[in-house]
């Protein structure tokens, strides 16, 4: 079993920066990705990763950078130029299948969860 732990969350003003980070406790197969949901909002596949690839959502695309250590282990989200918009519980998630943009930023495809870091932007 996999546990993911996210950390670097916090508060901060539009057009600043964060950087979350997630670790896991041990390897798995298939995508990594960061994914947020706002309540009263669908759950959104912000960012994702393999070995070689990324893909990004098109609200966050040429602001945030996913990045993962060489063992798997450590997983981060760079995010700049913070807008209000990306407010939202941000979740570290493993064990994504499938192929392709669409089919990876696909929560429901995710198999091991993080409990979740807050990210409020405030204008």
């Amino acid at each position: 079993q996999v546990q993911l732990v996210e950390s670097g969350g916090g508060s901060v003003q539009a057009g600043g920066s964060l950087k979350l980070s997630c670790a896991a406790s041990a390897y798995s197969a298939g995508y990594m990705g960061w994914f947020r949901q706002t309540p009263g909002k669908e759950r959104e596949g912000v960012a994702t990763i393999s070995s070689t690839t990324t893909y990004y959502s098109d609200s966050v695309k040429g602001r945030f950078t996913i990045s993962q250590s060489v063992d798997k282990k450590l997983l981060y989200l760079q995010m700049k130029n913070l807008k209000p918009e990306d407010s939202a519980m941000y979740y570290c998630a493993a064990g994504g299948s499938g192929n392709g943009r669409t089919q990876s930023l696909d929560g429901s495809r995710y198999y091991y969860w993080g409990q979740g870091t807050q990210v409020t932007v405030s204008s």
